[in-house]
């Protein structure tokens, strides 16, 4: 009883020296931020108002400024802050915009991003659900102040992890409920927090409860100091949006839009790396010798790299059509340079590869092509989806490869014996449709947290 007691106290203590901590770290920060503002305020208000039109609503929304906010809900509807920083965290967020929008029709959702891509899909494919699209505010004491004074939310909602020091520091000075979600903690990310515990540890602990997507996760937020009773295991919101594209046979693209044959095989393998493509490039083509209407969907992680990607090919000998030049006849090749595309394309394909796992880049998350019910492939190197990833492997819906030369031979497989692909195609489609409910078990936790703040007359 005495060791409890103990416990239980340098628990307490822990906490509180966190929380004293977390005031003077965060308390140097805003006078840094308020330095900041006053040196760079000068410099991006003429470059904001000199700017394009897309540049200048960027700059000007991100210092706080032309947010066309409606303000506060005078009935006391909820008003919900969503943020996402670029397309990927923005793809996992829909499913969840959409459950809260049905949940809360006369609440204000407003759902913002950092980057401009992230900007262009959270606009075209959350305009229905989201009251605003904006860019999220810098990280500047003024802006974030005027921020929260348009919008007035009463919950913010953090997609993954774009933590910032200024927006946890002044929710929490006014009292503005804050819930990571999808929470997703790598080894290697919690390397990099741990090293700058001083920091992250008080930035964790401004959260009302962070959700992740498995129990490892909430394992290493546990061993940065977290208490246990602020995270909850409510799985990876992909699996919803998988639900979705299940549904609708994967939006409206269609073969003939990407000038591909009814008849062809085609591989699909989306966020691919630098050191990546050339394997693939040259597998593809030994494979074509084989099976000559076989035809490659290939999607970068960067379509910035399109340019360094068309050479590589040249060189394999292979001809290219671009997604966003809209090719008239069909090629070996279709680069899909464009964004928020490739969870629908799957829906084309007859096997997909997974990127960034042949190269030492922790690889992507194989959910969205599991939910088109086609074998999925990846590298060694899943670390940072190694349970989700591990988990598709023991229900029969994926195969992990080692080396080049083994996906090469594992596609001639599928291709080769298509009972045993389309065995494998369906195993992955029930491990998403396992996998789904993670928005209501969200929802439910949300409207708890909002109840909360009702009920403290906030």
């Amino acid at each position: 009883m005495g060791i409890a007691h103990q416990n239980a106290a340098a628990t307490t203590d822990r906490h509180g020296y966190t929380r004293i901590f977390f005031i003077h770290v965060l308390f140097i920060y805003t006078c840094i931020s308020c330095i900041a503002n006053i040196v760079l305020l000068p410099v991006l208000l003429p470059v904001a108002l000199l700017a394009k039109r897309d540049k200048r609503r960027k700059l000007l929304q991100r210092l706080g400024l032309a947010l066309e906010c409606p303000g506060k809900n005078p009935h006391r509807h909820p008003v919900i802050w969503i943020h996402a920083l670029s397309v990927g965290e923005v793809t996992s967020a829909l499913s969840l915009i959409d459950g809260l929008k049905k949940s809360y029709p006369q609440g204000s959702i407003y759902f913002t991003t950092t980057t401009s891509a992230g900007f262009r899909l959270a606009s075209n494919a959350a305009g229905n659900s989201a009251d605003r699209v904006l860019y999220a505010p810098f990280d500047l004491f003024f802006a974030v102040r005027r921020f929260l004074r348009l919008l007035g939310p009463d919950l913010f909602i953090l997609v993954e992890t774009d933590l910032w020091p200024e927006w946890l520091r002044q929710m929490h000075r006014l009292g503005i409920p804050a819930i990571l979600v999808n929470g997703r903690f790598s080894a290697r990310s919690m390397q990099h927090y741990q090293r700058f515990s001083m920091l992250f540890a008080p930035m964790f602990s401004c959260f009302t409860l962070v959700a992740t997507q498995t129990r490892a996760d909430g394992l290493q937020l546990e061993r940065l100091g977290l208490p246990a009773a602020k995270i909850h295991n409510l799985g990876n919101l992909k699996f919803d949006a998988g639900q979705v594209l299940q549904k609708d046979g994967g939006s409206q693209i269609r073969r003939s839009e990407l000038c591909i044959s009814d008849q062809a095989k085609v591989l699909i393998c989306g966020s691919t790396h630098h050191g990546e493509e050339q394997i693939i490039f040259s597998a593809f083509a030994r494979l074509r010798r084989i099976f000559p209407d076989l035809c490659l969907i290939l999607a970068p992680r960067n379509t910035e790299r399109a340019g360094e990607i068309i050479e590589l090919a040249r060189r394999e000998g292979l001809t290219m059509n671009r997604r966003s030049q809209s090719g008239r006849s069909s090629a070996d090749v279709l680069l899909l340079d464009t964004i928020g595309e490739l969870a629908a394309c799957y829906f084309v394909a007859d096997l997909a590869f997974i990127g960034g796992s042949l190269v030492p880049r922790g690889g992507h998350n194989p959910i969205e092509a599991a939910a088109a019910g086609i074998p999925v492939l990846y590298g060694p190197y899943m670390d940072d989806f190694a349970e989700i990833s591990a988990a598709l492997i023991r229900d029969g819906g994926a195969l992990q490869v080692h080396s080049a030369t083994a996906l090469e031979n594992q596609i001639n497989k599928l291709l080769t014996n298509p009972e045993q692909a389309v065995k494998m195609g369906r195993a992955a489609a029930d491990f998403v449709r396992k996998g789904q409910g993670v928005v209501s078990r969200h929802l439910a936790v949300i409207k708890m947290l909002l109840d909360q703040k009702d009920d403290s007359g906030r």
